[in-house]
């Protein structure tokens, strides 16, 4: 179609192919669909180089990385800058931390946990989403699902990112730089304010555009907290970083495996800690370091993952694993 830029919102897998083909036709794509990276891999990127195609990130963490980042001040470049700016010893960038707000469980006990309700689950403290996004966050599994995303859109090795649990969801991503320096993105938790950024920087003006948020009053907020995140209680986000040091399928693994298990929650046939068991049983069985180089070859992990996770959710309803 005739058009300049594709916005890709379509939640999970299903918003893959749409992506993938406004890349072969050299579109600006406004991404807030983060499984289409994820199950991709290099593919996705590998066809926006070759088009000229533009990812711009809209989800919220990742447009924070890309306002600290020297692309956020020079519209129209090329995918490939963009994509590695992250990496170039041009700029010194050290790190990446992302933040989370650590959910509406952040201070529950693995016991508590066991015992969570849908209800519990999808009620986020800071942001208005749709269920299955609310439970990710809950789980921690949207912040590993964000790390992978943020390895292949910026090209930076998975030692270098980090994430920080932040329960204002004030700052929303930082920058560390060579010299010592740390650039962050703060504003109030509204996705108006990266969907304002990137529709400024596709326009190629200088300036900022008015997104509608109200301005961030730090005086009444008062206090900005971080604590490491914690992997026993929330082993979801362990996956993810697994995944994403084995590369190969298993983030089209993690990501296939976790939207079934998580559908299974909210229809009632598994406890909220079973959503971590299921995916982890998924990618112990199927999880490997092999390239997936097709859209075909991404469907076929995808529809085999999603598979097993059902057959592992019949056993946990029956009370067999």
């Amino acid at each position: 179609p005739q058009v300049d830029v594709v916005v890709a919102a379509i939640v999970g897998a299903a918003g893959l192919a749409s992506v993938l083909s406004a890349a072969d036709a050299g579109k600006i794509i406004a991404l807030a669909n983060k499984e289409a990276l994820v199950m991709s891999g290099s593919l996705l990127a590998e066809r926006c180089s070759r088009s000229g195609a533009r990812l711009l990130p809209l989800d919220s963490e990742h447009n924070a990385v890309f306002q600290c980042l020297p692309c956020a001040a020079l519209p129209n470049q090329h995918q490939d800058a963009i994509s590695h700016l992250a990496q170039s010893p041009a700029y010194g960038v050290e790190s990446i931390t992302l933040t989370a707000s650590g959910g509406p469980f952040r201070c529950w006990t693995k016991a508590q946990m066991e015992r969570a309700s849908v209800r519990e689950a999808v009620k986020h403290p800071n942001w208005s989403m749709g269920q299955k996004i609310s439970v990710d966050s809950a789980t921690l599994m949207n912040k590993g699902l964000e790390l992978i995303e943020a390895q292949r859109l910026f090209s930076i090795s998975p030692g270098k990112l980090h994430v920080l649990i932040h329960p204002q969801s004030i700052v929303h991503a930082m920058v560390q730089y060579r010299d010592g320096s740390v650039i962050a993105q703060l504003g109030e938790p509204d996705m108006r304010t990266p969907i304002a950024q990137v529709l400024g920087w596709i326009a190629g003006t200088a300036h900022r555009i008015s997104s509608g948020v109200k301005p961030l009053e730090l005086a009444r907020i008062g206090r900005l907290d971080f604590e490491e995140p914690d992997v026993d209680r929330f082993p979801a986000l362990g996956l993810a970083i697994e995944a994403m040091k084995i590369g190969g399928n298993a983030a089209c693994v993690l990501n296939a495996a976790n939207e079934v298990a998580v559908a299974g929650f909210l229809a009632g046939r598994c406890k909220f800690t079973d959503i971590a068991a299921c995916v982890e049983l998924v990618l112990d069985k199927m999880a490997n370091s092999d390239e997936l180089g097709s859209l075909e070859s991404i469907l076929d992990t995808d529809r085999q993952a999603r598979a097993i996770a059902d057959e592992v959710l019949t056993r946990f309803d029956l009370g067999f694993a």
